[in-house]
């Protein structure tokens, strides 16, 4: 029996590996570590002239928080999104008029444009 530290994704593990088979010893196989690209974040994009709100997470849009149209401030709360049973709320990311692109009750993913501020 041959002992090992492992360590995989941050996270270390004892094992024991038997050996079996030839007599000879196996030759340490060394591996290139892949490159991983890092996940971009999400960023609100401009379209039409205003900054998009998008969804930090998939959810339900229990809430809106502002009526469309109305005038709001950067950090105000917009909307109130459930995800996993727990009410998030989004907060408008500019100053400027709203302009909703989802509705009470709508399922939206990762990344959705909720909203448009101009």
């Amino acid at each position: 029996m041959r002992k090992f530290n492992v360590n995989v994704n941050g996270k270390a593990y004892y094992v024991e590996v038997e050996e079996v088979g030839s007599d000879t010893p196996a030759q340490p196989v060394t591996a290139a570590p892949k490159a991983t690209a890092a996940p971009t974040p999400v960023k609100p994009t401009v379209e039409g002239g205003g900054t998009a709100v998008v969804a930090p997470m998939p959810g339900q849009i229990l809430e809106l928080s502002v009526a469309n149209g109305a005038s709001v401030k950067k950090g105000e709360k917009i909307l109130i999104l459930e995800a996993m049973k727990m009410e998030n709320e989004i907060v408008a990311s500019a100053d400027g008029i709203i302009t909703f692109a989802v509705k009470k009750g709508d399922n939206v993913d990762s990344g959705a444009k909720l909203a448009f501020i101009k």
